[in-house]
């Protein structure tokens, strides 16, 4: 209802592309849950691990297009194939020394086999048109993906990526090298979903091994297309990024300045700016009582 209520503000008519790629979920909810499973958005969920196609399919049902592809460059590569429920298998081999310096992650990254696997790139997929929002966990090839779905991505307003602090696998772009790479192509980082600490091999914290110290492993980070240049985005995409502020990002702040900027354009009225914060201050009343 919440969803449906903003969507009508902004006056969406168009559905929300999702593409999630490397979509098997290990003990998350996606943010885009549930748009996509209130028929607001379609997602075309991406994995190249066949173990994980049938449970996808499925959590979505008609809600989604399941695509078993390993997207990369398009060329022959080696999959290092890992035990299912770690989500660890990737085109990149696994880093033993890195490996070895967090708890656990030897046993994590062990390789099981080796698969030579045909890549497809994100641009030749005939499925999809135009993304709206992409979302990557893919185990270190996500700047590949990204080099070689730029067409894809022309009209993309936010990207949710895994990133390393200590990369876990040879050769993997780590954070830095990824930011500049999507600051170069207009995108600016907007927050941290989630950053994930770990703690160092042999020291446990309280006989858990989960349980991190402060040491820094990886993050969830949004990026949003130039946010300083909103006459740049066509209205379309203003809306689409006002609905992803707020219902992927918990932003109202970014979801405002989409709508201001409408407002400006003469395609929203002023009061829908008022109308949102009121609907969204009933929303988080009801739902601490």
């Amino acid at each position: 209802m919440r969803i449906m209520k903003l969507i009508e503000q902004v006056q969406l008519s168009d559905l929300i592309n999702v593409a999630d790629i490397g979509a098997a979920s290990i003990n998350e909810t996606p943010v885009y849950s549930d748009l996509v499973m209130g028929g607001y958005g379609h997602l075309f969920a991406f994995d190249g691990d066949s173990r994980q196609i049938p449970a996808l399919r499925k959590l979505y049902g008609d809600h989604a297009t399941v695509l078993n592809h390993f997207l990369a460059d398009g060329n022959p590569h080696t999959a290092y194939i890992c035990r299912e429920d770690t989500g660890m298998t990737s085109l990149l081999k696994p880093n033993q020394i890195a490996l070895a310096f967090f708890n656990n992650f030897s046993l994590f990254g062990k390789v099981l086999k080796e698969e030579r696997i045909q890549t497809t790139r994100l641009d030749d997929i005939d499925e999809i048109g135009d993304l709206h929002f992409v979302k990557m966990d893919v185990q270190g090839s996500e700047l590949n993906i990204l080099k070689n779905g730029l067409k894809k991505l022309s009209n993309c307003v936010a990207v949710q990526l895994e990133v390393s602090f200590i990369c876990l696998y040879e050769n993997q772009p780590g954070f830095g090298e990824i930011d500049m790479w999507m600051r170069s192509i207009g995108f600016a980082p907007h927050r941290f979903l989630d950053i994930k600490r770990w703690s160092i091999t042999p020291t446990v914290n309280g006989n858990n091994f989960r349980r991190p110290f402060n040491q820094l492993l990886e993050a969830d980070i949004v990026y949003v297309r130039d946010p300083l240049n909103m006459k740049k985005r066509t209205s379309g995409q203003l809306k689409m990024l006002a609905v992803m502020s707020e219902v992927f990002f918990d932003s109202p702040d970014l979801a405002i300045h989409c709508m201001r900027e409408l407002v400006s354009r003469k395609i929203l009225e002023t009061k829908v700016i008022s109308q949102f914060i009121a609907a969204r201050a009933e929303h988080r009343r009801s739902h601490n009582t």
